[in-house]
């Protein structure tokens, strides 16, 4: 007995082919060629009817898309050239503030010093239309008027090492700012005073220094001119009162352009040294 089996012999899936060709810049259109060429050889794809609108679809899109590249890579070039163009107009008008800045110097000190030279109040600090403000070498008086009958649990007062923050609650602050130097936190408080001021009681880190301002950008005060109450002085220990009763000199030298007392000092050990060594040439040496 014999058994008869059919085969049906299955085609194998085509392989697909690699194509290698070299780019001349100085004839593009020979890899086009040799593509064509490669096609033609390796399939029956241009044989088709719509073959050659394909291929012109084709060339149309990569003409469209080297467009926009070069319309996107004008675009950059024109927001490059315009903010070149805003840079250099801000440069030279800083430069043109930069010299006319001089001129505003000079208006300022013609009509009298600005606020940074504003003579102190009686408390060596300064009133403004929101609070006042008064010192001492220790300590630092804010008042902050606010509205009769104002409860405490109404007040915001946030106290920090370098910051201070005072107002109402649901109101913005009355002052906010960076205070002028470093405080003690933990030796300052505030209250309310007679329902209608906030007071508030900051102890200077640096205690033998006098505040320009309260808070750094705002008024300021001609230090020279702060005058310490005498009865003050006698209740500080000798080291503190010497060193205050010094930088007071110091002050009022400087107001009168005069030496101060560390000039003064240097002066003298200037003139006993050469009192001492007679026989150097000091007409020429240049003593700043």
């Amino acid at each position: 007995m014999a058994l008869i089996s059919e085969y049906e012999e299955e085609e194998s899936p085509a392989q697909p082919s690699t194509f290698t060709a070299t780019f001349d810049p100085s004839n593009p259109l020979g890899i086009v060629e040799k593509l064509f060429d490669f096609l033609a050889a390796e399939s029956d794809y241009l044989s088709k009817d719509a073959a050659e609108k394909e291929i012109a679809a084709v060339v149309k899109a990569a003409k469209e898309k080297r467009k926009r590249k070069e319309e996107a890579a004008e675009r950059e070039k024109a927001a490059a050239a315009a903010k070149a163009a805003e840079s250099n107009k801000r440069l030279k008008e800083e430069e043109k503030e930069k010299k006319k800045k001089p001129e505003k110097e000079e208006e300022k000190g013609a009509r009298g010093k600005n606020r940074t030279s504003t003579v102190p109040n009686k408390g060596n600090g300064l009133d403004l239309d929101n609070y006042s403000w008064t010192q001492t070498l220790q300590e630092v008086t804010v008042l902050v008027p606010v509205p009769h009958g104002t409860k405490s649990r109404f007040v915001v007062c946030d106290i920090k090492k370098n910051h201070l923050k005072i107002g109402l609650k649901g109101q913005p602050p009355i002052l906010e700012g960076e205070l002028y130097k470093p405080i003690k936190v933990d030796d300052c408080y505030w209250s309310i005073e007679d329902q209608n001021t906030i007071s508030v009681l900051l102890t200077k880190h640096d205690q033998m220094e006098w505040w320009k301002s309260l808070v750094k950008g705002g008024p300021e005060i001609d230090t020279q001119k702060v005058e310490p109450e005498n009865s003050k002085l006698a209740d500080l220990d000798p080291e503190t009162r010497q060193t205050v009763e010094k930088m007071m000199f110091d002050q009022r030298q400087k107001q009168m352009g005069r030496p101060t007392s560390d000039e003064i000092q240097k002066q003298d050990i200037l003139k006993k040294f050469m009192a001492e060594h007679p026989e150097m040439d000091f007409s020429r040496a240049k003593i700043n």
